[in-house]
């Protein structure tokens, strides 16, 4: 009797694991469309959520979620771009990278698809391959920036973008909700922040008759600014070395995974760098606090953003 032979496993075709890729939410009223890019997404390892109008889209919101989206530019009832308006003005969706499908080629239509607050777009018939390269790189892209706002409020601070017009690109969850605290709408925050002169620290009293405080950390990119927040008790001292540290984005970063405990190691993995490019910034920390430990520095940023 003969055996059988052992199977082989060729890397090659390996199927990616269901959800690997993340949860994708795709916006069509066309069946064919809707069809074609859900078997894809999933060959590709996404979860699919599907909608097949504007209004169902939002449902599909309010329960879950989603990594980013795929949606139709022109559909009945709610167009594509109205859809994306609304789920940009909710906080809780606003981070969600929105590509836009769209048969309408002509400039001024791609310029009221990113002035609705798409990322990208891409141009009907469907090109699979062309759509997953892009979905690929705004999920990745989405999820860092979500880990850098969110290591960033871990750490009892807010940080706000300001675009080259004075608007507000992005901000953090607590910058947010500190703005909002302070000024009632994001739009009264954002143009005191861009009426800012010089490097001195802008105040806002708040309610609760403490202060918040922002500081410009420089240029991000062509015409971008960007602002890290915090707040100050009611008379307080004004000797806050953390708020007047000067630290970089990326050591706020560091900072903040360091006060919950973690190792360098830990920290290269959760922000993607090596352990020497940890412990250099630690380095940088430690000298702008006035401190020599880690345990110092961790104290210093617990008691400091309680």
């Amino acid at each position: 009797m003969l055996a059988e032979p052992e199977a082989r496993t060729d890397p090659a075709n390996t199927t990616p694991a269901p959800g690997s890729a993340g949860v994708v939410l795709v916006v069509d009223d066309a069946p064919d469309t809707l069809r074609l890019l859900c078997d894809a997404l999933a060959d590709d390892g996404y979860t699919v959520l599907v909608a097949g109008d504007g209004h169902d889209a939002l449902d599909r919101l309010e329960l879950a979620v989603p990594d980013a989206i795929l949606l139709d530019a022109v559909m009945p009832g709610l167009s594509g771009f109205e859809v994306c308006r609304r789920l940009k003005a909710q906080p809780s969706w606003a981070h969600v990278p929105v590509i836009f499908m769209t048969g309408l080629s002509e400039t001024e239509n791609i310029v009221d698809g990113f002035d609705a607050g798409g990322v990208d777009y891409v141009v009907k018939p469907i090109k699979v391959p062309e759509v997953l390269a892009r979905l690929a790189t705004h999920v990745r892209n989405a999820k860092a920036t979500r880990l850098a706002r969110e290591a960033v409020d871990v750490g009892g601070l807010g940080v706000v973008m300001l675009d080259a017009r004075g608007r507000i690109a992005w901000h953090s969850p607590r910058a947010q909700g500190w703005l909002q605290d302070a000024f009632g709408e994001p739009g009264a925050g954002a143009a005191w922040l861009s009426a800012a002169q010089g490097d001195a620290p802008l105040r806002q009293p708040r309610p609760d008759g403490s202060q918040l405080v922002a500081r410009q950390l420089g240029a991000a990119g062509l015409g971008e600014s960007m602002w890290l927040l915090h707040t100050e008790a009611a008379g307080s001292a004004q000797d806050n070395r953390l708020a007047t540290a000067a630290l970089t984005p990326r050591e706020t970063e560091v900072l903040s995974w360091l006060a919950k405990g973690k190792t360098n190691r830990d920290i290269g993995d959760i922000l993607g760098m090596s352990p020497r490019t940890v412990n250099k910034h630690l380095e940088h920390i430690f000298e702008k606090l006035g401190v020599e430990t880690r345990a110092a520095a961790a104290a210093l940023a617990s008691r400091t953003l309680g």
